[in-house]
């Protein structure tokens, strides 16, 4: 196994190994993929106060996430096509996340089902649910989440309509891939990824193809899909899910205060402050500058997690010390999936807890729980009210 010191050392293996259009899946955004560069560029702008002769022994990284005991506040966000990063990707994931004690977020677009990931690992993980306009199929997505004993229900809020992604476009994006002649001589240099595809059944929308009425191949998914999303859906609608499930619900796609207090008063387990990565809204704000104000307005009424841009344990140290209770990371993980599976996976998270532990020392904190503003020098305009 080469020396992993930092996430940027599995992204370059993950670069060589992974097809470029899952490649260019996870490693962009929308349109001119500003929000996307700024999710992680505005965590440079923050600055930490190296505090000395503090005892630094005893420390501890563990909290919770919605009632839940985690080894480090941080826990891996719902990627669509996980599965097609690496074989099986979402069960490699999941038990990378239960071995190491965070929490695995399934998306709805995952390649392995709800059914493969709860047999696999035989422990509750976390569902990111899509809102799709057949009722049906979401309420009998919403009870075979509740037989694969996940505990808790990660409801996304900010894809109605697909922000426009140029590259997913150029590539052809798809799953499995379509074997077109620039695809072919990309895959013929990718052939550690093509053996472990060849040797697994699960090369498709899991969560739908099988499930979906009239949706029974990748062709009839592709027609299905594109009409499936709920432009409609409205508070009223997510109410409706939340009585449907009835179980702990997390409100993900907040990045606006009026937002905030909506969700706060709505009886969710938590929030999290997220524009999708940068792959919706263009020009969005990013979320690490947001939390500040959503803070301001509801931090005392429900807890606030906090998803885009994290690429380190000082970047999840800046955001809890800015007021998040919790962290995701999404690209992140998925770059050690790709680089190396499991282990791969494995290795992110011991980066970002190892970052995130001597980081907290040389900041005077022996406990991730104290972390607060005092931890940082932030620039003054990620504290002015937005207009």
């Amino acid at each position: 196994m080469p020396v992993i010191t930092c996430i940027d050392d599995l992204k370059a293996i993950y670069r060589r190994r992974v097809p470029r259009m899952f490649y260019d899946y996870a490693e962009s955004g929308s349109y001119t993929e500003g929000t996307f560069r700024e999710n992680s560029a505005d965590f440079q702008r923050i600055r930490l106060r190296q505090r000395v002769a503090v005892d630094m022994t005893g420390r501890t990284t563990e909290s919770t996430m919605a009632g839940q005991k985690v080894a480090m506040p941080v826990a891996l966000a719902p990627v669509g096509m996980t599965g097609m990063q690496s074989a099986d990707g979402e069960i490699k994931a999941a038990r990378a996340a239960k071995a190491f004690g965070v929490p695995f977020t399934l998306s709805t677009m995952s390649i392995c089902s709800l059914e493969d990931v709860a047999e696999a690992i035989r422990a509750p993980f976390w569902f990111q649910l899509y809102v799709m306009r057949d009722q049906e199929f979401l309420e009998a997505i919403i009870e075979r989440a509740r037989r694969a004993n996940c505990s808790a229900l990660v409801l996304t809020l900010d894809l109605q309509i697909l922000g426009q992604r140029h590259k997913d476009l150029k590539n052809g994006l798809s799953a499995p891939p379509r074997l077109t002649l620039p695809v072919m001589l990309d895959l013929a240099t990718k052939w550690r990824w093509g053996l472990e595809m060849l040797r697994t059944k699960r090369r498709f929308f899991g969560n739908i193809v099988g499930h979906a009425k009239g949706v029974g191949d990748p062709s009839s998914l592709v027609a299905w899909t594109a009409e499936q999303f709920d432009p409609q859906l409205d508070w009223d609608k997510i109410a409706r899910i939340r009585d449907l499930w009835g179980g702990k619900l997390i409100l993900k796609g907040i990045n606006d205060p009026e937002d905030a207090r909506m969700a706060a008063g709505f009886g969710a387990d938590a929030i999290i402050i997220s524009n999708h990565g940068g792959r919706q809204l263009d020009g969005a704000v990013s979320s690490i500058r947001m939390l500040p104000e959503i803070v301001k307005a509801v931090g005392d009424q429900i807890e606030i997690h906090l998803d885009s841009g994290i690429r380190s344990g000082q970047d999840v140290l800046k955001a809890l010390a800015l007021g998040a209770h919790a962290t995701y990371i999404g690209r992140a993980f998925i770059y050690g999936l790709g680089a190396m599976g499991e282990a791969g996976v494995t290795a992110a998270l011991e980066v970002i807890r190892k970052e995130l532990d001597v980081t907290m020392a040389l900041c005077g904190e022996r406990d991730v729980k104290n972390l607060g503003r005092h931890n940082l020098l932030i620039p003054q305009e990620f504290l002015q009210p937005w207009a």
